[in-house]
């Protein structure tokens, strides 16, 4: 039997297993010297807030704890996850292994 993480009220959707639920940051809108940056030039974020984990996955018949938690500030491959949307708002749908720090 697989133990389910506890996943955020905030949103209907529940990830399977060996996926997390993240919702991005802001983009920069200005550079380190105050150059205000068009949408088109602006880079997307590789950071987010967790707002759902999926159950722990197993692969080959080991099993892989979800390496977060709901409310983690995590750093992601910049490549990584699939962008849905709900309810207005832009969310990532990441796999654990696209998973690269927990911000402190």
């Amino acid at each position: 039997m697989v133990k389910q993480k506890n996943t955020s009220s905030k949103t209907s959707i529940k990830p399977l297993m060996g996926y997390v639920l993240v919702e991005p940051g802001e983009a920069d809108t200005k550079t380190a010297s105050g150059i205000i940056l068009p949408e088109s030039a602006q880079e997307k974020p590789a950071q987010g807030k967790v707002i759902a984990c999926g159950d722990d996955a197993v692969i080959e018949g080991k099993t892989v704890k979800c390496p977060v938690s709901v409310g983690d500030k995590v750093v992601y491959k910049k490549w990584g996850g699939d962008e849905i949307k709900m309810d207005g708002k832009e969310l990532k749908l990441v796999k654990f292994d696209d998973l690269m720090a927990i911000l402190e």
